[in-house]
C-alpha cells in the first residue's frame, strides 16, 4: 500500500498561559522556541523544537475557546534522558519536582512524570545501558 502520509510534523497542546508553558518547556527540558506566529482566527502559537528530531510541540493560546482543564492521563508527551538521577537534581534546583515516579519498569528503563502547567504530563524516560 502507498503512504497515505509522508511525515509526523507536530503536536499541539492548548494552554491558559502561553508564556507560562514555554518557558516550562525552556527551563525544565531545555527546549528551544522555532517560531511564533499568529493564526488567521486569532491563536498565538509557539513551536517548540525537540532535539534529535525533526518534529515539534505546537504550544496554542486561544482564548475564545474557554478554559483548558486537562483531564488526569489524557495524553503525555515522552522524553529520554541520559541519567534519571541528573534530571531530577536539575529540575529540583529550578523549583520541580516529579509527579510520579521515578519508577523501574520490567524492561529495565527507568521513567518519572513532570507536570506541565495545564496538568498535561511529560514523561522523561532513562532507557537502560
Amino acid at each position: 500500500m502507498n503512504e497515505i502520509v509522508s511525515k509526523f510534523l507536530h503536536t499541539r497542546m492548548r494552554v491558559n498561559n502561553l508564556e507560562e508553558t514555554v518557558e516550562f518547556y525552556q527551563k525544565v527540558f531545555g527546549l528551544k522556541v522555532s517560531r511564533r506566529h499568529e493564526s488567521p482566527r486569532g491563536s498565538k502559537l509557539v513551536f517548540i523544537k525537540v532535539p534529535n528530531s525533526e518534529e515539534e510541540i505546537e504550544i496554542t493560546y486561544f482564548p475564545n475557546s474557554g478554559k483548558v482543564q486537562v483531564q488526569e492521563d489524557l495524553m503525555h508527551l515522552a522524553f529520554e534522558v541520559k541519567s534519571m538521577s541528573e534530571f531530577s537534581e536539575h529540575i529540583k534546583k529550578i523549583g520541580f519536582e516529579f509527579s510520579d515516579g521515578p519508577t523501574k519498569s520490567s524492561s529495565g528503563s527507568t521513567f518519572a512524570f513532570v507536570d506541565a502547567p495545564e496538568g498535561y504530563e511529560v514523561e522523561v524516560i532513562e532507557k537502560p545501558k
